[in-house]
């Protein structure tokens, strides 16, 4: 009787192992789910690097200047948008940029140039940056610049810019416009910001 009980128990409890091996494969075969589960923690980590770069970014930028500009920099005679009008402006620049109404201080012709340059103070790349104009490059001389040439740049409009050496990525020459206007996102208002091209803006219907 001891022997046929005994017996019993044993195979009671080996169904009970292999009912708990099932149960662990069927929610978890092959780890796939533990594979998953780590893809998409490492692809939030990502999202969430990627958005701390664009603050980081955004941190850097000098939305707001003096409204100085370079003595040898020609005022536009006939802009398309004259001083003191608005405009809409077509540009992200920076975040609450695109959208914004502007208001015109100055208009200027000029050679824009989108620009990548290493930091001064020690940031990373910044590539393709909108915009610098041919008066705040250092010793180029009238002729404009042809894409892979090299500069040092004479502006402050990002943290490090100032004494950085700029590789020219694009040129156009157009009209360049310094405008005032409120960020969409928070509110805050941006003074005599440079620079924003005739094809950025458009007229307020």
């Amino acid at each position: 009787m001891t022997k046929i009980t005994t017996s019993l128990l044993s195979l009671f409890v080996i169904f009970l192992l292999a009912a708990c091996a099932n149960e662990t494969e069927e929610t978890n075969p092959d780890g796939a789910e533990t594979e998953q589960n780590i893809e998409e923690m490492d692809m939030e980590s990502e999202a969430q690097a990627e958005t701390e770069d664009m603050d980081h970014d955004h941190s850097e930028m000098n939305m707001s200047g003096s409204g100085e500009v370079p003595g040898e920099l020609e005022e536009a005679e006939n802009p398309t948008y004259e001083v003191n009008s608005q405009a809409m402006i077509e540009a992200d620049h920076m975040e609450g940029m695109n959208g914004a109404e502007a208001t015109i201080v100055g208009a200027y012709d000029s050679t824009a140039y989108s620009v990548s340059y290493t930091p001064t103070n020690g940031g990373d790349r910044v590539t393709d940056h909108k915009w610098v104009i041919h008066e705040e490059l250092e010793g180029v001389g009238e002729e404009p610049l042809e894409i892979g040439d090299e500069a040092t740049i004479n502006a402050a409009h990002m943290e490090g810019m100032d004494g950085a050496t700029a590789e020219i990525d694009s040129a156009i020459d157009t009209t360049v416009y310094m405008v005032d206007f409120t960020l969409t996102t928070t509110g805050e208002e941006v003074t005599n910001h440079k620079w924003v091209t005739e094809d950025e803006l458009s007229p307020i219907e």
